[in-house]
Formats: C-alpha cells, structure tokens, sequence
C-alpha cells in the first residue's frame, strides 16, 4: 500500500519526543549536555590520554554507579572492555566455558553467542535448547555441562526469561551467564542468581556501542583464572584483547585495556548517575512496565493488533513487539510516523513480520508511548 503524500498526523497527537529505538536508543538531552561539557579546554575530557585522572574517573563512576544500581552482593564486580557484547561472546568462550556450554536460544542474540561456542575448536559441542521467536527457551541441568547461557530479554522478538535458573547446576559448580544487553537497568534482577550478567550499553543506558560491561561473580572470576591458566596446556588461545582477567585487572584500576570511546563512557556515567538520582532500579523497572502495559493493552483492544508474544508473562517491558493484520502495511505505517518525527519503529529486519518494534526504555516517558498508539490509530483509519 503506498504512503500517502497528503496523510498528515495533527501535531495535537504527536508525541514531545518521538524516540522509540530499540538500540541505539534515545539520549537524553542532559546527556548531551555532559558530553559537550566534557569537551571544555578548561577541564577536558575528550580529547585527551584515557590514561589520565579524568578518564579513569569516569570509568570509576561507571562501576560505582552500576555496582550500586545493582546492589552488587560482596565479592561481585563490574569488568569492562571494548567490542561490545558481540565481543564478549568470545570473551566468555575463551575464559569462561570450561568443557561445554548448554544454551537457551529464542532469538537472534541468543542465537549468535551459541554459535559462539559451537565453532572454538577447544569445546565439546554446545547443548542448545530453541524455542520459536516470540516465546521463550529455558535451560535445564545436564551431566558434563559447566556453563549455562541464557538472555534475559531478546531484542529481535520482545521475548524476555527469568534469570534465575539452573540453580541445582550452580551449587554444582556450573556458571549461569545472563545476556542482558537490552534488559540491563530496567528490568529486575537479582545478580546473586547469576555468575555473568553483560550487557552493551546502547539500550537502557543511552549511550554509544562499543563497549561491553559484565557484573562478575567470584565463581566467574575464579573460573576465568583457571580456565586462562591452563589454556595453552589445553590447546586453547587466548588472546589480551579476549582476556577476561586482563579486563578485570584494568577495570580494577578504572582504565580499559585498550583506549576505549570516552565519549559512550561520558553519557553512560550520566545515565547510571540519572537512573540512581530517579529511584534506581525499582523506578526504572516501574517506568517501563507501564509504558509496557499502555503499549499491550492498546493492542489488545484493536480488532487489527496484537502483541507478538502471547504469554503475557514473557513480554518484554522494555521492548514491545505488534503484529498488524496483514492488510495493514507496516512499512507504510512506519513512513508515515517516520515522516512526522516518529522513529525507529520497524521490525527486527531478520524476523521478517508485518510488525511494529517499540523501545520502552526508562529514558521514554510513558506518555509519548500512549500518543504513539494514538499516532498509530490516526494513521491505520487514513491510509
């Protein structure tokens, strides 16, 4: 169905900021403000040695801020490196699993971390446990596993799992590593239940790509000096960049390995420091679960809409996923919005449905997601 030249959405409707990314997400403007700060001559942040006291305070802040957020039980701590979650699949293959990893796959991202393991030529075979998109796989406790991985909130379907799991398997000696790159800072999570919990920091944090950052428990550490010790012995390589005790040595000393983009560090700092002055985690998780319910419940009352994941217990509260009925054109309703400063609500590209995709991070207000609904409303009865 072609767009309409003429459709226009009254400005009564539109929304104060029009926002919606699942990732990159919005940045807020005191973000912004903090970044152009840090670029004064008098003081400069950017545009000097990552080595310097300035930088090293802003990664301090970072793991303080986050270690508060949360509530990192004794003995946990917060590593972080460049690449980003992507690199940290590679990261966890290297150091992490021991002889073999089981995976629960319901998504893209948990997807790419199983083929991760499948392909290092040191491992055994991978156990992988799949379940469609839109529903949710969960892992259970098998003889010879060492290490479960599992996502806490799937980006490409909307799809999010409980974190605790495994836990007979943990008091075994098992590792549980939780992905929770879109979920990280506003979903609840008690890290006790885990051993890794990463995360990039484009989603709830509001910030660039390109870097990693993992809430380590001491299991994970202890397990990431045996495992890196006895790597050459073990016919495994593992590179600096991919260490994950070199990672926590220079985290340790607030600095990354490598020079890091002080910028994404910069509106990090600012957006842990924003969630923390707001409530913490408690506000955080409040806020998106009721832009969540206003986003659902509207679909629910359309003859023509429907969330993408039917139990309702596993929808997303921080990324929302619409079916439309066929006969309404989703890129069509996408170009419109996109047209009226509406942004970024398209489809994971690879899940390949007539769908809408809505970021309901903490940085969005609830508001603007119910004058998206009626933006959507307003164009669904024109086109």
């Amino acid at each position: 169905m072609p767009v309409e030249p003429t459709l226009v959405i009254p400005s009564s409707l539109l929304p104060a900021d029009g926002r919606f990314g699942s990732g990159p997400s919005k940045v807020r403007a005191s973000q912004v403000a903090a970044l152009a700060a840090a670029g004064d001559p008098a003081a400069p942040v950017l545009g000097t040695s990552h080595r310097q006291p300035q930088v090293k305070d802003l990664v301090r802040r970072v793991r303080q801020g986050l270690a508060t957020l949360f509530d990192l039980p004794d003995g946990y701590e917060v590593a972080l490196g460049n690449g980003g979650s992507t690199a940290f699949w590679d990261v966890a293959t290297a150091c992490l699993v021991r002889r073999r990893a089981q995976h629960a796959v319901f998504g893209e991202f948990g997807g790419k971390f199983a083929a991760a393991t499948r392909r290092a030529p040191f491992l055994e075979p991978s156990e992988v446990r799949e379940a469609a998109p839109g529903t949710v796989a969960l892992l259970e406790a098998v003889d010879g596993v060492d290490t479960y991985a599992t996502v806490q909130n799937e980006t490409s379907t909307g799809a999010m799992a409980p974190t605790r799991q495994v836990p007979d398997a943990r008091a075994g000696g098992a590792l549980l590593l939780v992905d929770a790159t879109s979920g990280a800072g506003a979903l609840p999570v008690d890290v006790r239940d885990t051993d890794v919990y990463y995360f990039g920091p484009q989603k709830v944090f509001g910030a660039d790509g390109g870097l990693w950052l993992a809430v380590c428990s001491p299991a994970a550490v202890e397990r990431a000096a045996e495992v890196e010790a006895g790597a050459e012995a073990a016919g495994r390589w593992v590179p600096e960049f991919l260490s994950l005790t070199t990672a926590l040595a220079s985290s340790r000393a607030d600095q990354t390995l490598n020079t890091p983009a002080v910028a994404t560090l910069v509106l990090l700092a600012e957006q842990v420091e924003w969630l923390l002055a707001q409530g913490g985690l408690a506000w955080s998780s409040a806020r998106c679960a009721e832009s969540a319910g206003a986003l659902y419940g509207w679909a629910e009352a359309r003859d023509w809409a429907s969330p993408f994941v039917a139990d309702p217990g596993a929808r997303s509260t921080v990324v929302g996923t619409i079916d439309l009925d066929p006969g309404i054109d989703a890129p069509a309703v996408v170009g419109v919005l996109r047209a009226h400063g509406v942004l970024d609500v398209f489809p994971y590209r690879k899940l390949g449905r007539n769908q809408l995709r809505v970021g309901l991070f903490p940085a969005v207000d609830p508001d603007d997601v119910r004058a998206l609904t009626a933006c959507v409303d307003h164009v669904v009865e024109h086109l």
